[in-house]
């Protein structure tokens, strides 16, 4: 059955233990422009292209009843079922700022078999960070 649907993609909504504090992280960090940030500080927003990248409390009174509590890893040896990612030119440079304003190194930026350049950092709620260069589309072979 065909569809007049035609969704585009406009949120990611991380959930943080502080939208202020988490907010000026990613805009520090990771070179993103602050769109908005509620008097409340329950919802914030940072410009990324198409996007939104979007931050909101890990408790809502509106949506705990009904799609479940948050959960969030125990240890650094967990990780929530999601992963960021942001694309850079620079990806070394890209790190070096990320780690400079409070991310957390987890592995620096290495040359990948696919062609790749990729670092991963955690963001001070423990979400993990790829940073990676533009993957190139590879060239036909005859």
């Amino acid at each position: 059955m065909a569809s007049n649907l035609s969704p585009e993609y406009a949120y990611t909504i991380v959930y943080a233990k502080d939208v202020a504090k988490s907010v000026d992280f990613y805009a520090k960090a990771f070179g993103y422009h602050v769109r908005r940030l509620d008097e409340s500080n329950r919802w914030g927003e940072l410009d990324s292209g198409p996007t939104t990248i979007a931050f909101t409390t890990i408790h809502q009174r509106e949506t705990d009843d009904r799609s479940g509590a948050v959960q969030t890893p125990h240890s650094d040896r967990e990780r929530p079922p999601m992963e960021v990612c942001f694309s850079y030119t620079d990806v070394d440079g890209a790190y070096k700022r990320a780690v400079e304003n409070g991310a957390i190194p987890v592995s620096k930026p290495e040359d990948k078999e696919w062609g790749q350049r990729v670092g991963y950092v955690r963001d001070i709620d423990g979400i993990v960070v790829r940073m990676g260069s533009h993957v190139v589309k590879p060239t036909k072979q005859d």
